[in-house]
Parts: C-alpha cells; structure tokens; sequence
C-alpha cells in the first residue's frame, strides 16, 4: 500500500495562495441603541480572559445582559468563567456540522453562567490556515445566527492584539465596535501591543472610521508606573489598575471568579464595570518607537544603545579580501 504525501511546494503554494486571497465582505448592520460593542486588545498571557471574566460576571450581578465571544485561537476565553471546561468553538462545530449535512444551534455554541452567555470564535489547526481568516469566518457563523439581532447590553469580544493581520483588526477596520478597551501592564512587550493597537485605530480614524479606545485596563500592576505614563502619553484614561497579588494569581489558576459582590475584589471590578460602560472612546495619540522607549529607564530597555553600521568586511568575513580600485591613477606630469 503506498501512501499519498502532499509535496511540500504545493501546501507552501497553497497557504501563500490563502495569505493572498482578498478578504470576504463581512455584513455589517447597525447595533441596538443601547447595545455596547467592545474590542478588548491585549498581549498574549497579559490576562485579558482573567479580565473579561470577572468584568462580564461582574455586569451580570450589576442586571446587564452580557455576551463575551473569545476571538482568540487558543480559544481560552471562556475558560475561567466555566470552570476550566473548554467551550466548542464556532469553526469547529460548525465544520463537523457540515459534513454531517445539519445546520449549527446556538445551543451548540453558545452556553452561559451567571448571567453571562458565552462562545468561542476558535481557528484553524496549527499550520493549516490563516489565524484572522479564520476570525472573519467566526462572524461569518455569527451573522447566520442573528447576531444583530440578539438582545445584549454589553457584548465584549476578546482579541489577540499580538497580530496585525485584517481578522483580528475587524471590529476597527469595519467599525464593528464602538470602543476598545486595552490590558496591559509595566512591561515594554505588552505596552508596545497597546501602542499598536492606538496606531491601528488612529489609522483607521484617517479613513473615517469611528471607533476609539475607551481606556487601558492595567493588569499585574506592580506600582512602577510605566503603563500609567503609557496612557497619559497617548492621551486615554486609566480604567482600572488590577495589583500584582498572590490571591488573584492563585485564585484565577483554579479557575475562580472574584470579579462578584460576594468577595474582597468585588468592588475594584464593579468599578471596572462603571467606568467601561461610561468612558468615551477617545481619538489616541500613538507614540513612536523612541517615545515608547523613553517611558522606561535607558538601563531597562536598552534604549541609550546606539546604531553602529555594518562594512562589507564584517559581512564577507573570512571571505573578505582587498576590491581592486576602480580609480583612475594619473602620473605625474
């Protein structure tokens, strides 16, 4: 028996041939009046999902109607608001659906505690598909189910700010959200996210795009200061800052909500709640790499070193040898 193995060029052709393909018009409808859509951006692991979590169940105990939709890959959103359990997510349902010939429910995808209704976007496999194509056909399913026309207060989605591809830019290319809440904390990485994410919606701005960032949720503050500077600098207020704290580490590693009445953090997320449901979404003022830099002292980031140009020689190395001149030598007269 042989076995037929895809040749490599043609899965290298084909993923190019996918990178390059135009992106699919996404129906976009009005939301309700008093629907608030937000884009939460973030570095990967800075706690956006501990964050949404807490922040959703919180809305709910406050009597709001509230959908949180991970569009992560990882698809781990929802998985401290059920407990650790993984949530099926959208592409992945609705793929095994297809070849069964039936339609996806949102029984099938969308499941709730508290008070909080939640779903996973999902992506494809590793290395069998583009991460944000993916995202866009997440609300592809979506708008096949009636997304506009569910009846929310708040509807959080959560996104990767790492990448910069279209998919994950939708809710600000397309005006899909009204606002964008940015988690970050005092580190470089994950502030260099929320710079992007500020230029992303600045461009988008220049085109007559309406969406602003709301204001930056600080995560794992640890009282130094460089995130609170970030967004004075770039001109956004500061939402909440969350401490570094063993409690809150521990407790969101076994999967434990605090972001509730009933515990000592419930008010720091009720006000959390308040000043998300209130902020403006405001026009930022990215900064350049060099402002960035300059947030954090030179011994810390590196940001005295200076730029020492490369020769021909040091490329060449021991290939290097003398070039003959192409000077024209006259003799003396």
């Amino acid at each position: 028996m042989t076995l037929d193995v895809p040749n490599i060029k043609d899965i290298d052709q084909r993923l190019r041939d996918e990178a390059n393909e135009p992106l699919d018009e996404i129906p976009v409808t009005e939301p309700t009046k008093k629907t608030q859509i937000i884009a939460i951006y973030g570095k990967g692991g800075i706690g956006k999902s501990f964050t949404l979590a807490n922040l959703s169940n919180m809305m709910a105990e406050m009597g709001k109607r509230v959908l949180l939709i991970g569009c992560d890959p990882k698809s781990d959103t929802t998985s401290l608001l059920f407990g650790g359990k993984a949530c099926p997510t959208i592409i992945e349902t609705s793929t095994k659906k297809k070849l069964a010939g039936e339609e996806v429910a949102i029984g099938d995808v969308c499941f709730k505690r508290n008070g909080v209704f939640a779903m996973e976007l999902g992506g494809p496999e590793v290395g069998r598909g583009c991460g944000g194509r993916g995202i866009i056909h997440g609300f592809e399913l979506l708008e096949k189910l009636g997304f506009h026309d569910w009846d929310f207060d708040y509807v959080l989605l959560d996104f990767l700010g790492d990448v910069v591809c279209g998919g994950f830019g939708l809710p600000i290319a397309r005006d899909m959200a009204q606002k964008v809440i940015l988690v970050g904390s005092n580190d470089l990485q994950s502030l260099y996210v929320a710079n992007n994410v500020c230029s992303a919606v600045e461009y988008f701005r220049k085109l007559g795009g309406n969406v602003g960032v709301a204001g930056l949720v600080i995560n794992k503050d640890d009282g130094t200061g460089e995130a609170q500077a970030f967004a004075k600098a770039v001109d956004i207020p500061v939402l909440a800052a969350i401490p570094q704290d063993e409690e809150l580490r521990r407790k969101s590693a076994n999967y434990q909500i605090v972001g509730t009445h009933d515990g000592p953090w419930g008010e720091l997320f009720a006000g959390l709640a308040s000043a998300v449901a209130e902020a403006p979404p405001i026009r930022p003022a990215p900064l350049t790499n060099d402002g960035l830099l300059g947030l954090f002292a030179p011994e810390d980031v590196g940001a005295d070193f200076e730029l020492q140009p490369a020769t021909d020689a040091d490329m060449r190395g021991k290939n290097a040898k003398p070039k003959k001149s192409l000077e024209v030598v006259y003799d003396d007269v």
